[in-house]
């Protein structure tokens, strides 16, 4: 499988007021890339503005998303997102969804559910993928709307209210930590329908008692070596077309000299073509 990286320093989409340590942590997991094979999307400068819609920094939000999209254009073989925040899998799923039948296993902490309406900060990295399925500002909506029947919150344990009302109504399927065992993606999956699948990691998925470089950390989440495991389960059992890793916030040089090989052996569960053993 061959792949390529793609750089998204975002910070836009965030609700932190440390916003600025996850573009870091994407230039700190960059260093640790293959040069020849990793390309930086450019990120705008200032923080962008609203323009009425109930989004912080929508306009910097829509030339990212314009940016990423036209280096996903030109990249051969599997793209590996590396964020910076959540929201700059706007771009990424978007390209995927318009060009594949396409499932999204979303492991996330947090739904990534709420509407302009709902949203209680109105950043961006919260409702990226309420976006993604239809329903969000007008200039963000994607081509081709993700399908909630191929959507699986996976690891996710802390929703607002607006998001449990919507996964209910809309048919998601969401796993808690505890409901994941050997099988069960694989079982969720080959009954969507998909014929590929995109795998979304925000790394507050993780359990912080193993990894503390987050913004937005939750107690009891998923082991890394739990998380490599699924990882492999969903590539064994879709082709993956695509793959984002976002959020992550070192507070120091040093905290982001601990973090990284985890998230090294992260990237190395979605480039390999090894399978599950």
């Amino acid at each position: 499988m061959a792949v390529n990286f793609l750089v998204v320093p975002q910070w836009q989409g965030s609700g932190s007021s440390r916003a600025m340590q996850v573009a870091q942590g994407a230039e700190s997991i960059r260093e640790d890339l293959p040069s020849g094979n990793t390309v930086v999307v450019p990120i705008p400068q200032g923080a962008g503005a609203d323009q009425g819609s109930g989004v912080r920094r929508l306009s910097s939000l829509e030339a990212v998303r314009d940016e990423l999209q036209k280096a996903l254009a030109a990249t051969d073989g599997v793209p590996i997102v590396v964020g910076g925040d959540c929201g700059v899998e706007l771009g990424a799923i978007g390209h995927a969804a318009s060009r594949h039948k396409l499932a999204v296993v979303w492991f996330d902490a947090h739904g990534d559910l709420n509407s302009p309406q709902s949203s209680p900060s109105g950043a961006f990295h919260g409702m990226v993928l309420r976006t993604l399925l239809g329903e969000g500002p007008e200039t963000l909506l994607p081509q081709t709307p993700l399908e909630p029947g191929r959507v699986f919150l996976v690891g996710t344990r802390a929703l607002d209210d607006p998001e449990q009302q919507y996964i209910v109504e809309s048919g998601i399927r969401s796993f808690a930590p505890s409901d994941l065992g050997a099988g069960t993606l694989e079982t969720a999956l080959r009954q969507s329908g998909a014929e590929a699948v995109y795998v979304h990691i925000d790394l507050d998925v993780l359990d912080p008692a193993e990894f503390s470089s987050l913004g937005y950390p939750e107690p009891f989440g998923v082991t890394v070596p739990a998380l490599i495991e699924l990882v492999r389960e969903v590539k064994a059992t879709l082709p993956m077309v695509g793959a984002g890793l976002t959020e992550f916030a070192p507070g120091s040089p040093e905290q982001a000299d601990g973090d990284l090989p985890t998230i090294l052996r992260i990237i190395g569960a979605l480039a390999s073509d090894r399978p599950a053993e």
